[in-house]
This record gives structure tokens, C-alpha cells and sequence, in this order.
């Protein structure tokens, strides 16, 4: 599919108003995306365990206008209070998204947003965020076209919700997401996330992933001027190539349940990330001494518990544990015992896969 195949012809039904509500989790990538090319395009492929605590619930309300306006009119709430200062990045989002849903300047909105973990927590809201809003929208365009089949939703769901944010095209479905050209995966596209369509062993079903806040402080460099750095990265072809092949890695290991060479895969990754934030100019060390702290404990656990308990890392300071269900008690009762402590304030939230966002 083209950019083309998602803009409508004439809409066959009129609605005057109404409400929509979705709630659209976040996603943990396991093979990162970092840089990325002109209108969202990731300069990598990426693939995701998709959560199921950490989420937006993103309810709109709509009502059309005597006229077409010129600019666009809503209003937004985060957790129910007028948020003005969250408005120019929902303008940026709506002015590139409108050529696809040409209704947008016909109705006013009103959005009202919420998490359901807390602010300021280090989980990136914004997966979970644009996601629940390009849904909400969706809904919309379906009401104003009933034919809309649900394959053709989801795709442009996740179409526009990369033009918000491009980790958010991965958080419209579950529970294994992946997103960006890749040769050996078929249906594979830069344009949106599609589910993962080989096979996967068991053992990756009902993963866990609790999240040690580590540091909770505003990040050190946003996403957008990190994926900007990649542009002169005098490593990042190389790094280009190194997701292509961990993802090609991944059929095998995914249909024969290898955990080893999943670790190695999941954790390579996070380390990657960072050391392309800690070679770029200017350069970013984003883990704190207690990032380094848990790492090195959830290593030497594994060796000793021979378990298959393992970390990845966003771009910050805070350790997302992952571990297959059947670990589960003992590898938790360790967080407990053993990582709490290195967590600010002693704070963690326990997640696991889900399996997409969820019409309310």
C-alpha cells in the first residue's frame, strides 16, 4: 500500500456528533528503531512486545460546525484539566494528518486523555498517547464510511499514528508488532505496523515486563533530536544493517523458542541504542549508576538461577525486565528482594504482553 490508498474519495454517511473512546497501550521494542527519515519513516525495521497496563484511555467528543473553519478547533483535557500546553503537538499532528482524514476542520473536539500510569513515571506516553487518538479518529472516518473493513482500519490507525509519533504505529495491536521494511518479512512496511506473521513458539506468550523507574526526571534528549543524530552517525550504517539482521535472527529463534539467543538479541539491542547516543555529537550517557547496577545483577541472577530473565532499555535510564511466565515467581520475588532498591523511591510498575488497543 501507498500514502494514496488511505486518502478518501466522498464519505457515504453524515454524522452530526457523538463520542468515541479508546484505550491503547504502550509497547516495549525488542529490535529498536533510532533515526529516522523525512515524514516518519523509520531508517530501521523494529519489532515490539506490545503491553497491556501501561495506557491511554482517549475519549473525543465531537460536534460539527455551522462551517468548515480554517483552523483547527478543539479543546484538550489530561486528566481532566484543560492542558493548553499539550496543544501545539496535537496541531502539529492534526496539520499532517489532515490530507487523510479531511473531515478534521468540520467538527470541534474535545479530547480528554488520561494514563494509567503515573506522570512523569519514565514510560513514554506517547506510543500509547498518539495511538489512542488516531483510533479515536478512526472511529470517526468509519462513522462517515460504514463499509470500512477492520484490516483497512487498523492499518491506517497505525498510518496515522506514526505521523504522531513512530513508535505509536506499533501499539494498534498485539501482541508481537512489527514495523518498517524489512526483506524477510512478509507484508513488512515503513507506512505502518503489521502483526507478526511467522510463527512463535509458546514460551514468548504471557511474557512479563516489569519496569524499574529508575530516574522519573524529565529526559536528558527527546526521541525527536536523538533520531535527528543518527543522520551523520559515522556508525550508523552499520547499526542499520545490525536491526535487519537481528530481525531476520528472530524467525528462527521466535518458531523454536530459543531463549538464549533471544536474550542475546534483547539485551545486544538495548546496549546498541545507547552506545549510538554515547557516540553521536553531541553525545548522551542516559543510564544512571543504578541502571548499570541492575544490569549487572540481573546477569549474574541469571547465571546463578539459570533462568531466562533479561533487560532492554528505552532511551533513558529505566530497566524494562523481561521474563516468559513460567520464571515468573522467582524471578519476581529477585526484583523484589534484589532491584527494588535501586529504583527511585522504590517505585516499579508490573506489566506484560497484551494484545492491542481495546474499543471502550
Amino acid at each position: 500500500m501507498t500514502e494514496k490508498n488511505f486518502i478518501p474519495s466522498e464519505y457515504s454517511n453524515e454524522i452530526s456528533e457523538g463520542k468515541v473512546t479508546y484505550k491503547s497501550p504502550s509497547n516495549i521494542a525488542l529490535v529498536k528503531y533510532w533515526g529516522k527519515k523525512e515524514n516518519q519513516i523509520p531508517a530501521n525495521p523494529s519489532i515490539s512486545f506490545t503491553l497491556n497496563a501501561c495506557a491511554t484511555t482517549t475519549s473525543i467528543s465531537y460536534k460539527k460546525l455551522a462551517s468548515k473553519t480554517s483552523n483547527f478547533s478543539f479543546d484538550l483535557l489530561f486528566e481532566g484539566k484543560l492542558k493548553e500546553d499539550f496543544k501545539p503537538k496535537i496541531e502539529i499532528f492534526l496539520n499532517r494528518i489532515e490530507k487523510y482524514l479531511p473531515f478534521l476542520k468540520d467538527f470541534h473536539f474535545t479530547i480528554e486523555t488520561s494514563n494509567s500510569f503515573p506522570h512523569s513515571s519514565g514510560i513514554a506516553s506517547s506510543a500509547s498517547g498518539m495511538s489512542a487518538l488516531a483510533l479515536c479518529l478512526m472511529a470517526i472516518e468509519q462513522e462517515l464510511n460504514p463499509e470500512m473493513k477492520d484490516d483497512f482500519f487498523n492499518k491506517k490507525a497505525s498510518f496515522l499514528a506514526r505521523l504522531g509519533s513512530g513508535s505509536a504505529s506499533r501499539s494498534i495491536e498485539g501482541d508481537l508488532i512489527q514495523w518498517g521494511n524489512h526483506t524477510d518479512t512478509d507484508g513488512s512496511s515503513d507506512l505502518y505496523g503489521i502483526k507478526y506473521p511467522y510463527e512463535v513458539h509458546p514460551i514468548f506468550k504471557n511474557y512479563h515486563d516489569t519496569i524499574l523507574l529508575v530516574d522519573k526526571g524529565q529526559k536528558q534528549v527527546s526521541s525527536t533530536v536523538g533520531h535527528d543524530l543518527m543522520h551523520n552517525h559515522p556508525f550508523a550504517k552499520n547499526r542499520f544493517d545490525q536491526a535487519h539482521e537481528n530481525l531476520t535472527k528472530l524467525i528462527t529463534v521466535f518458531s523454536k523458542g530459543n531463549l538464549k539467543s533471544f536474550i542475546e538479541i534483547v539485551e545486544s539491542e538495548a546496549l546498541t541504542l545507547h552506545a549510538m547516543m554515547m557516540t553521536s555529537l553531541p553525545y548522551f550517557v542516559l543510564m544512571k549508576p543504578n541502571t548499570l547496577e541492575i544490569i549487572n545483577k540481573i546477569w549474574a541472577f541469571r547465571e546463578s538461577s539459570n533462568t531466562n530473565v533479561c533487560f532492554t532499555l528505552d532511551a533513558g535510564a529505566n530497566v524494562h525486565v523481561l521474563y516468559p511466565d513460567s520464571e515468573k515467581d522467582e524471578v519476581f520475588q529477585f526484583i523484589k528482594n534484589e532491584l527494588v532498591a535501586y529504583c527511585e523511591n522504590g517505585q516499579y510498575l508490573c506489566d506484560r504482553i497484551g494484545f492491542g488497543a481495546k474499543k471502550m
